[in-house]
């Protein structure tokens, strides 16, 4: 999966002319129009002149073309301009070519923006301010589990190659429930964890079934907790904050591929050439969050935290745009549950002063 969207040369995330919006593969937020980065600048400003003196930072990962920071830095520019001069917006972008990219769309605001690779290349004082990811993490790379019914135990699924093409192939047991799976992590790091279950919920488990694990996102989450020094950090992605994921509906787990704005099952088709992407386990990134010294400020759906910034920015006349008809339908798309509202959640921690 990494190699499939990461590889520097093949991956699907390496080649710019892949278009996100009616032109591409999928819908995000961000295509749907600059609201979405509007809103974000709203509350991001309010959390921001909570905080003491100082310069700040608002820090994105997975910032793809650089749109969604210029529709932020763009609405601070105008309704926040003392704010601006203290604020560097830093960018996580690993990728020389999507550096280039946010890099050409970002000119206008040179004097503010700054690029690392890493969390080990952010400054050691660490982040003021605000760090978030939006649909970065559902695209990490996930281990995948299978049931084996007749054995009672999980295996972990492979990728081979049989007569020419990839397969998937059974290559090693799984853990006992609770145990570290798979690759083993490097020093710090999570592995695979599957779920403490209980044995009559295992005895009626349908053999085959599938369960990923993202320790990526975890290890993520983690290190962006540990450098969070003052502020918020926040992720936006579809997933569940389940403790116990074991869905009949889930049977084939919810590792998918996007192509052409059709979701399949075919995951090893056409690799670098359509998106791979899973469900995210918030249960799993809390826990990482809190075991940083983060505090739980909100999980909730995207509508719900997009409809209580808006409700933030009717109460102060003045300092929003005006509500065209192109706002108001970008708004109804953003937070309806048949659209971008009820699928995809957020997850606020925070680190107070």
């Amino acid at each position: 999966m990494e190699l499939a969207l990461y590889h520097p040369e093949a991956g699907y995330y390496e080649q710019p002319a892949r278009a996100i919006g009616k032109r591409g593969d999928y819908y995000t937020s961000v295509s749907v129009g600059c609201l979405f980065g509007e809103l974000l600048a709203v509350q991001f400003a309010a959390w921001c002149e909570a905080l003491s003196e100082g310069p700040c930072q608002i820090v994105e990962a997975g910032a793809h073309d650089g749109q969604l920071a210029s529709d932020i830095l763009r609405w601070l520019g105008r309704f926040k301009p003392g704010l601006v001069k203290r604020l560097e917006y830093w960018l996580i972008e690993p990728s020389a070519i999507r550096h280039g990219v946010q890099a050409s769309r970002l000119a206008e605001f040179a004097g503010t923006v700054r690029w690392f690779t890493s969390w080990e290349t952010v400054p050691p004082g660490g982040v003021r301010g605000i760090i978030f990811a939006n649909e970065l993490l559902d695209s990490m790379p996930v281990h995948r589990f299978g049931w084996d019914a007749a054995q009672r135990r999980w295996f972990e699924w492979g990728v081979t190659i049989a007569q020419g093409q990839l397969d998937w192939a059974r290559v090693s047991d799984g853990p006992e429930s609770g145990a570290g799976a798979g690759a083993p992590a490097a020093a710090g790091e999570r592995g695979p964890v599957l779920p403490e279950l209980p044995p009559d919920l295992l005895a009626a488990l349908p053999d085959g079934f599938v369960l990923e694990r993202c320790p990526a996102a975890q290890n993520w989450w983690a290190q962006a907790a540990a450098a969070l020094r003052e502020g918020k950090l926040l992720g936006f992605d579809y997933g569940s904050s389940d403790e116990a994921p074991l869905r009949p509906e889930r049977k084939e787990g919810t590792l998918r591929a996007y192509d052409d704005h059709r979701v399949h099952r075919a995951l090893l088709d056409r690799p670098g050439q359509q998106d791979l992407t899973a469900d995210v386990d918030f249960a799993a990134l809390r826990a990482a969050g809190i075991a940083a010294g983060l505090q739980t400020e909100a999980w909730q759906t995207q509508s719900q935290f997009l409809t209580r910034i808006l409700e933030q920015t009717q109460a102060a006349p003045g300092g929003f745009p005006a509500w065209t008809p192109t706002r108001l339908r970008q708004f109804r798309t953003l937070i309806h549950p048949d659209h971008l509202g009820r699928a995809f959640h957020v997850l606020v921690q925070g680190r107070p002063r």
